[in-house]
């Protein structure tokens, strides 16, 4: 076995995506019903993979903690890469995370992105948009993004969306404000400064006057008639409604079967961009 096999197989178990083509799965100890798979796509650019993922259950004294991210970087893989590393951390060492995960979500996120800020002559100019989610014992979810990345639950069939995604059209008047504008070239997309396709992001120094960090976070409780959650990236969203990537899986059990089912389907619908896609089943 190859080196970079070995180091391959270290991230499967431990549960975190590199910048290769890549799956993995998991479940919880906890409840023998939940699982979650992962599945990664390169798109057709002409730079690196910039996506990447966490999917992993972790103990913390007696509880069980799901733990799932998608980053999707801009200009460069240093940003998603550190906070594939870092964001959950600095989220669980927030002092009221238990009794107010909410704030503390919101506070982490806002202590990362100034510490990527600080250190952006070792991460370069880059960026990137997030979505994570947090599985309590097996019983909320706690979800936070900023960007295009998404999170859907399916309870009963029906898709519901549990993050927002940032636009900076429907930001424009906040944009503005900060002395930046939203750029409406012919064939293109709305662009903060002409530049980025999102209002909110992580890092992004030279556009961080005109950016904002600070994320939508929503808590849902996870009851019974919780099928599972999708999280995915822009490069699956831009060719699928929620309700069709809900009902493209619904009858798959498996849950790295569906991940890598939605990816399948983001290309077969001619998705040119990077594609990573969580997929947690509760039943």
């Amino acid at each position: 076995m190859t080196t970079r096999e070995i180091l391959q197989k270290m991230k499967v178990k431990v549960g975190l995506g590199s910048s290769d083509p890549d799956s993995g799965k998991g479940k919880s100890k906890m409840s023998k019903n939940i699982t979650h798979g992962y599945h990664l796509v390169k798109g057709k650019s002409y730079h690196d993979m910039e996506d990447y993922v966490v999917a992993q259950f972790k103990q913390i004294d007696n509880n069980e903690l799901g733990l799932f991210a998608i980053f999707d970087g801009h200009a460069g893989q240093n940003v998603p890469n550190y906070l594939r590393s870092h964001l959950f951390d600095n989220i669980l060492h927030e002092p009221d995370f238990w009794k107010e995960p909410a704030d503390a979500v919101k506070r982490a996120y806002s202590k990362t992105d100034s510490n990527i800020l600080d250190m952006s002559g070792e991460l370069g100019r880059g960026g990137s948009t997030a979505v994570t989610a947090i599985l309590v014992n097996c019983q909320k979810l706690i979800v936070a993004n900023i960007g295009d990345s998404r999170a859907v639950l399916c309870k009963k069939g029906v898709a519901k969306q549990l993050s927002v995604d940032h636009e900076p059209t429907a930001e424009h008047e906040d944009i503005k404000n900060r002395g930046g504008f939203v750029s409406n070239f012919p064939g293109d997309v709305p662009r903060v400064d002409g530049r980025l396709a999102v209002s909110r992001a992580f890092g992004d120094k030279s556009l961080k006057k005109h950016l904002s960090s600070e994320p939508f976070v929503t808590v849902e409780n996870i009851g019974d008639d919780a099928e599972f959650v999708i999280l995915a990236s822009d490069g699956l969203w831009k060719v699928m409604s929620n309700q069709e990537a809900a009902n493209c899986i619904k009858n798959i059990k498996d849950a790295r079967s569906s991940a890598k089912r939605l990816t399948e389907e983001a290309v077969n619908r001619k998705s040119t961009d990077d594609i990573s896609c969580i997929v947690v089943k509760f039943q």
